[in-house]
């Protein structure tokens, strides 16, 4: 009587000993199945003098879970050093396929590279992605994003926020790209990406606040930013106009090209007063969109460059989507206590 059949015969009344011996005969046999599987693809003994210099050698192995109905076994499956053996002793991997590409699309979405998703996959699940492989997995989301970019909008956006990211892509060298970004909110308060674009450089967009710091000494920095603050926390447009002459009145000497520019726009700047009071710091504030773009670098991060302008175009489409996911149906602040009066202004 050799040693399974005594295993086999002290476990005969205790259904769960017999599983476990049997998955773990199981789990061996299929070891030793794959062994000779590559032994026979490579035509030589592990160690074997014969197998010096024939230019392909055992190159470890990765781990796969398989569930039997013994319950599920852990098994190594060895590789070649040149990447041309494919074993037939286990059943195709397609139970976990979906869920790994899932995974994949979520990873790259997160900012993952490539290169580190197919380690990670490999360490979790036994299956062997290359890069490649994980980057085609990607473009699966292709069709997706040029249908974002040709879905039929919402008929109406009460506001609408512009501004623009840089991120790095690949053209004839590496380069800052200019990705500009539209993020609207409904009359309900429901936010969206409503779209983006890649252009070679920022142009057309100005932040106020931004220009004003660039253009004055450092010394004069804060108390013009507090007092240029000051226009937004008025309780009505006159009282705004009132506090933007006087700091028109005390800077114009020191910084009269400043002053000459915002006199240009300023319609503009107060525009946010002719709309509730519950909503005027959605308006003039850029934080929501800004919180987008931060969002994007934070994951494109680890990516250091986008080869392709497709590939930069999918990433941030997916980006887009999943915000849009993730806000459908959220009321942006201030909006739902004014809803019925944004709704007027559509009639």
């Amino acid at each position: 009587m050799n040693d399974f059949t005594k295993n086999i015969a002290q476990a005969l009344f205790n259904q769960d000993k017999i599983n476990d011996l049997l998955r773990k005969e199981l789990q061996q046999a299929v070891n030793d199945l794959l062994e000779a599987e590559l032994t026979a693809f490579l035509g030589y003994n592990p160690y074997a003098r014969n197998g010096w210099n024939t230019g392909n050698s055992r190159n470890g192995a990765y781990f796969r879970k398989i569930d039997t109905q013994f319950g599920s076994i852990e098994v190594q499956v060895p590789r070649d050093r040149n990447g041309m053996f494919h074993q037939h002793t286990l059943p195709d991997y397609k139970q976990h396929t979906d869920l790994l590409e899932d995974m994949v699309v979520k990873l790259y979405s997160k900012g993952v590279t490539t290169r580190e998703i197919a380690n990670l996959i490999e360490k979790m699940y036994g299956g062997h992605y290359s890069p490649a492989q994980v980057s085609n997995i990607s473009k699966q989301m292709i069709p997706k994003v040029e249908a974002y970019h040709k879905r039929k909008l919402s008929d109406k956006f009460f506001c609408v926020y512009l501004d623009a990211t840089y991120v790095s892509l690949r053209r004839e060298t590496f380069e800052r790209e200019t990705v500009y970004i539209a993020i609207g909110i409904k009359p309900n308060g429901h936010k969206e990406v409503i779209d983006y674009c890649i252009a070679p450089n920022e142009n057309i967009l100005v932040h106020v606040m931004r220009n004003i710091c660039a253009k004055v000494r450092v010394e004069d920095r804060e108390a013009i930013m507090n007092e240029f603050k000051q226009i937004h926390q008025q309780a009505n447009k006159a009282a705004a106009v009132d506090v933007l002459h006087a700091f028109y009145a005390k800077w114009d000497k020191s910084y009269n090209h400043v002053i000459r520019n915002l006199k240009d726009i300023e319609p503009d700047l107060l525009v946010f007063y002719n709309y509730p009071k519950q909503i005027r710091a959605s308006i003039y504030s850029t934080n929501m969109i800004e919180s987008f773009n931060n969002v994007i670098k934070r994951k494109v991060k680890p990516k250091a460059e986008f080869p392709t302008e497709q590939s930069l175009d999918t990433f941030i489409g997916i980006q887009a989507m999943s915000y849009n996911d993730r806000y459908f149906n959220r009321i942006h602040k201030g909006f739902g206590q004014v809803q019925d009066n944004l709704e007027s202004y559509f009639d």
